[in-house]
C-alpha cells in the first residue's frame, strides 16, 4: 500500500486555518498520558532512510503535519513510502531525482536534511533554501561549509543550493569538521553525508541532543560506523553502502515536558509514559526548583506531583544538555502564575517570544527587554481569544488556557499540529474541557508565511 502524502490524523493547513480550539479552564487533570514518537527524530530519520539502498522500517512515527510534509518531499524525490499505524516503511532503492520541490521545502525547515543523504547517495543534490531565505546567519551555512569540507562543490543561485561531487565515483571524502556552534541540523546533515564518504570524518563541537543519538543509532542499525554521538566529538568511518533496518523512534521529550507542565500549571497529578527520564533532566530540575515533584515510576514513566504554590525561577535556554528552547514558552506560561518574579533568557532563537503578547491578553504580567522576558507572577489568568505564532507558543497557550478562568479560544492551530499528535484527545482523556470547532476565518485570510517556524538567530534547527 503506497502512503498518501497526508497521514491519518494529521490535519492539513487548510483545515487548521478555519478551526479554533476552545478551552474551558480550571479543570483538574488526572490519569496517564501516552507520549508519541519524537517529531524531531522522525523527520531526520526519514531523511536518513534515503541513505539506504534497501527498504527500511521506522516504528513509533507520530502522525503530524510535519511528518506529512516530509513524506511529500521524499515522495517527490521518488522514494516509496507505506504507512500502517505508527509504522512507516521507506524504500529509497531507486531515487527518481535529486531536486526537492520548493513549494514543499518552503513549509518545513527540516526538509533541508535531505541534502546530506542525497549527496552521499547520488553525488548531487539540489535543495531550495528553507523558506527562500538567503545564506548568512541562518541554519544552512554550517551545513554548506561542512559539505564543502567533505569535498562537495556548493553553489547557491536563485534560492537553490546546488551541491555536487567531482570525480568518477562521486563519493565525498572524510574530513575534520569544526562547527562554530553545536547546531543540531548541521550535525545531523553532516553525519548522514559522512556515513557513505570515503574515509573517516570527525565532527567537533557537535550537537549532543538525544535526537542526534537517535539518528546515529538508526544509521548504525543500517550498518554505518559512528561513534561518539551524544558527546561533542562524533567520528564516522565511511562505508560503501547501508542495508535494511527496523528501528523504533525515541519518545518525544518536548511533548513529555509539555505534559509535565500541564500537571504543574493545573495543580494536577499526571503519569507521563513512555519517556526516557535522562532526556528530561533539565526540565525536571526546573520543575523541582519551583516546588513541583517529579518522580520516576519504573524505567519509562514519570509522575508529576504538583505544588499549590509555584515558586519563581530564572531560566536560560541553551543547547543540550542545557534547558531546551523548545520548552521555553511552556515554562513561561507556568511562571505567569508563580509567587514572585522570574526571568527567562532566550539565547538560541530570536523572534521566539511571540507568545508574550498573547499571554498578556490573558492577564499575564510580562516585560520584554532584548532577549529576556521578565515575568511577574499574577494570582490568575483569564480566558481570552489568542493566536498561536509558532509550534511551542501554541502549546504554551493551550497550557495557559487549561489554567485560566473562563474560556480561551486559540487560532493558528496549524502550528500545534506540526508537533503534537492528537493533543486535544490526550488532554480530554485526562479531564480537560476543550474541543476544536470551525471558525469564521477564511484560508485566504491567513498569512502563508506563518507556516514557517521562527527564524533562528544562531545556526540551529528550530522545532
Amino acid at each position: 500500500m503506497t502512503l498518501s502524502p497526508s497521514l491519518p490524523n494529521a490535519h492539513s493547513p487548510a483545515e487548521e486555518n478555519v478551526s479554533i480550539l476552545e478551552i474551558w479552564g480550571g479543570q483538574t487533570l488526572s490519569g496517564q498520558v501516552a507520549v508519541s514518537g519524537a517529531k524531531n527524530s522522525a523527520l531526520v530519520l526519514m531523511a536518513g532512510a534515503v541513505l539506504c539502498s534497501d527498504e527500511c522500517s521506522l516504528r513509533n512515527v507520530p502522525s503530524l503535519a510535519d511528518v506529512s510534509c516530509m513524506s511529500e518531499i521524499l515522495a517527490a524525490l521518488g522514494v516509496k513510502l507505506e504507512r500502517s499505524g505508527d509504522r512507516l516503511i521507506i524504500n529509497a532503492s531507486t531515487i527518481g531525482q535529486s531536486k526537492a520541490p520548493y513549494e514543499l521545502v518552503s513549509q518545513l525547515r527540516a526538509s533541508f536534511f535531505v541534502i546530506g543523504p542525497l549527496l552521499a547517495r547520488l553525488g548531487v543534490a539540489r535543495i531550495p533554501l528553507p523558506g527562500g531565505c538567503a545564506i548568512g546567519a541562518r541554519p544552512v551555512d554550517l551545513h554548506v561549509r561542512g559539505l564543502q569540507a567533505l569535498g562537495a562543490e556548493v553553489q547557491i543561485d536563485h534560492g537553490i543550493v546546488y551541491a555536487y561531487v567531482k570525480g568518477v565515483n562521486k563519493r565525498l571524502k572524510g574530513a575534520k569538521i569544526y562547527l562554530d556552534y553545536p547546531s543540531v541540523g548541521a550535525t545531523e546533515t553532516l553525519m548522514m553525508a559522512a556515513t557513505l564518504a570515503d574515509g573517516e570524518t570527525t565532527i567537533e563541537n557537535a550537537a549532543q541532543e538525544p535526537e542526534v543519538i537517535d539518528l546515529a543509532n538508526f544509521c548504525r542499525a543500517m550498518g554505518a560506523k559512528i561513534r561518539g554521538a551524544g558527546t561533542n566529538t562524533i567520528t564516522i568511518a565511511g562505508v560503501s553502502r547501508l542495508h535494511t533496518a527496523d528501528y523504533s523512534i525515541i519518545p518525544d521529550r518536548v511533548e513529555a515536558g509539555t505534559f509535565l507542565v500541564a500537571g504543574a500549571i493545573t495543580r494536577s497529578e499526571i503519569l507521563v509514559s513512555p519517556v526516557i527520564p535522562d532526556h528530561l533532566t533539565a526540565v525536571i530540575a526546573k520543575l523541582q526548583a519551583i516546588g513541583v515533584q517529579v518522580v520516576n515510576e519504573g524505567t519509562h514513566s514519570v509522575r508529576v506531583i504538583p505544588s499549590q504554590n509555584i515558586l519563581p525561577t530564572d531560566i536560560e535556554t541553551l543547547p543540550y544538555p542545557g534547558f531546551p528552547t523548545d520548552m521555553q514558552a511552556q515554562f513561561m506560561a507556568l511562571l505567569t502564575l508563580s509567587e514572585g518574579d522570574s526571568i527567562i533568557s532566550e539565547t538560541v532563537f530570536e523572534n521566539r517570544m511571540g507568545h508574550v503578547p498573547e499571554l498578556s491578553r490573558m492577564g499575564a504580567d510580562i516585560r520584554i527587554k532584548g532577549n529576556h522576558a521578565i515575568i511577574r507572577g499574577v494570582p490568575m489568568l483569564s480566558g481570552a481569544p489568542v493566536v498561536a505564532t509558532d509550534l511551542r507558543a501554541s502549546a504554551a497557550l493551550v497550557l495557559a488556557g487549561l489554567a485560566a478562568n473562563g474560556k480561551t479560544t486559540i487560532q493558528g492551530l496549524h502550528h500545534l499540529d506540526r508537533g503534537y499528535e492528537q493533543l486535544e484527545a490526550k488532554l480530554q482523556k485526562l479531564g480537560a474541557r476543550m474541543h476544536r470547532v470551525k471558525s469564521d476565518v477564511k484560508v485566504d485570510d491567513c498569512d502563508p508565511v506563518a507556516m514557517v517556524s521562527p527564524k533562528p538567530s544562531i545556526l540551529n534547527q528550530p522545532s
